[in-house]
């Protein structure tokens, strides 16, 4: 069985095994984490599924009213060191943006709180003097990290251009290099603002459907001449995932959308002779 869960409302998901606990949708889970149990809130009530689920983490149980209560404390905390961390970097000067706070609160084997700041900025930025003011502000030790774009987009989540939650603050795990030759293959327009995602960087999607594109070297390309069930068309465009082309007739110079084994089947062979 699995169970997803998220630290913040729209967040990622994490998938976990519920072992013995069978949380609902908007229960308080407890998951462990490198620095102990944290809560979540449960956004997928446990399930069977097919695959095996030896690889994920068990979950620790149901939060109680200890937990919630640290919990509470501890998003107050990283409140008010967001707080802090953006008031002393325009005292500082620093061409920094808060992207997110992480903070840890002390433990009872004696481990100290501590504060970690995502920033984002253009080039390295010496923050030495900036720590040193954090920390006599927040009264533990600070640490900062300066985080790439698509790590950026990756905390702070939000809509892509399909209006779904961004893929990389929801399920991908891992980026994977996208290149501009992948939107060429898929007949993407390439402007920069219809292939690029809130990062800036191109859209991760890219690559989801290139294996595909990569694979049709059985499809006409655009602009030659095939012969289809309504006569003589030129390709206009080809779609791979649903395996069609969209041609257009010669004689009247209209537009539709035909099956691959319509254009290119065993007894229709495309004609690769240059157009006028």
């Amino acid at each position: 069985m699995l169970c997803a869960v998220s630290f913040n409302r729209y967040g990622r998901l994490y998938y976990l095994d519920p072992g013995e606990f069978r949380p609902q949708v908007g229960d308080r889970v407890l998951v462990p984490t490198d620095d102990g149990p944290e809560v979540a809130e449960c956004v997928w009530a446990a399930q069977w599924v097919s695959d095996d689920t030896d690889g994920f983490p068990k979950l620790a149980g149901l939060a109680g009213e200890e937990e919630l209560r640290r919990d509470e404390s501890l998003r107050r905390r990283k409140a008010e060191a967001k707080v802090a961390a953006k008031r002393l970097i325009r005292e500082h000067g620093l061409p920094m943006k808060v992207v997110a706070v992480d903070h840890v609160l002390a433990t009872a084997d004696g481990g100290g709180e501590r504060t970690t700041v995502y920033f984002t900025a253009p080039h390295r930025v010496d923050f030495r003097s900036l720590v040193r003011d954090l920390g006599a502000t927040l009264h533990c030790r600070v640490e900062l990290r300066q985080l790439s774009a698509r790590d950026s987009a990756r905390v702070q989540g939000g809509i892509g251009s399909c209006g779904r939650d961004l893929c990389c603050a929801t399920f991908l795990t891992d980026f994977e290099p996208v290149t501009i030759r992948m939107a060429k293959d898929q007949d993407l327009p390439l402007n920069p603002l219809r292939i690029s995602g809130a990062c800036g960087r191109l859209m991760c999607c890219l690559k989801y459907e290139h294996p595909l594109y990569a694979d049709s070297g059985s499809y006409p390309a655009s602009g030659q001449r095939v012969e289809t069930p309504e006569g003589t068309a030129k390709v206009v465009s080809r779609h791979p995932p649903s395996e069609t082309v969209t041609v257009r007739q010669i004689s009247d110079g209209a537009t539709r959308r035909c099956a691959l084994s319509d254009v290119c089947g065993p007894r229709r062979a495309y004609d690769t002779r240059p157009t006028a």
